[in-house]
């Protein structure tokens, strides 16, 4: 019993010096294609962001945290929480773009220990195109202003001058 007592506790204190050295540790990171302008994406269209950090610096790179600027935005299964030194991770993160139409930038905020204890973004713009089925063409338009004057018969037999086709005589 002591003896098993005595392996733990000393495996304990192994993991919480280790941990301890790391955080203090700090480090410098390059983020590869940051500030990125996407191509146009329908509304309720997901995309797959990958984004690939390099540790410059001299001790492992630990994120601790990142955090998204919008909702729509989900950190992915395969995001690399340390990085060794002079070698490659990547943040995965998946888009849904169910917030708004139009023109949209975000910021992901990567905090870790970084030498200048400030957090590292990663930015990226897209336009969202709505889909048909929130805009309005010209027939919809129409039929809406056939009904508010009563041309409900004239939408269900049709107009009798414009029939869509004609007959030879």
């Amino acid at each position: 019993m002591i003896k098993q007592f005595c392996i733990i506790s000393s495996l304990l204190l192994t993991f919480i010096s280790c941990t301890g050295v790391m955080s203090n540790q700090t480090t410098s990171i390059e983020i590869h294609d940051n500030n990125r302008h996407y191509s146009p994406i329908l509304y309720e269209q997901t995309i797959d962001l990958v984004y690939k950090i390099k540790n410059t610096g001299n001790a492992p790179l630990v994120i601790s945290d990142i955090f998204t600027s919008c909702a729509c935005i989900v950190i992915n299964d395969g995001t690399t929480k340390m990085i060794p030194i002079e070698k490659e991770g990547f943040i995965r993160l998946s888009y849904t773009a169910s917030m708004n139409v139009g023109y949209a930038k975000h910021h992901i905020s990567i905090f870790g220990n970084f030498e200048d204890d400030e957090p590292k973004e990663l930015i990226f713009d897209i336009h969202i195109v709505p889909s048909q089925l929130l805009i309005k063409d010209y027939e919809d338009v129409f039929r809406e202003e056939n009904l508010k004057k009563g041309g409900l018969k004239e939408i269900i037999d049709g107009d009798e001058t414009h029939k869509g086709y004609y007959v030879d005589e």
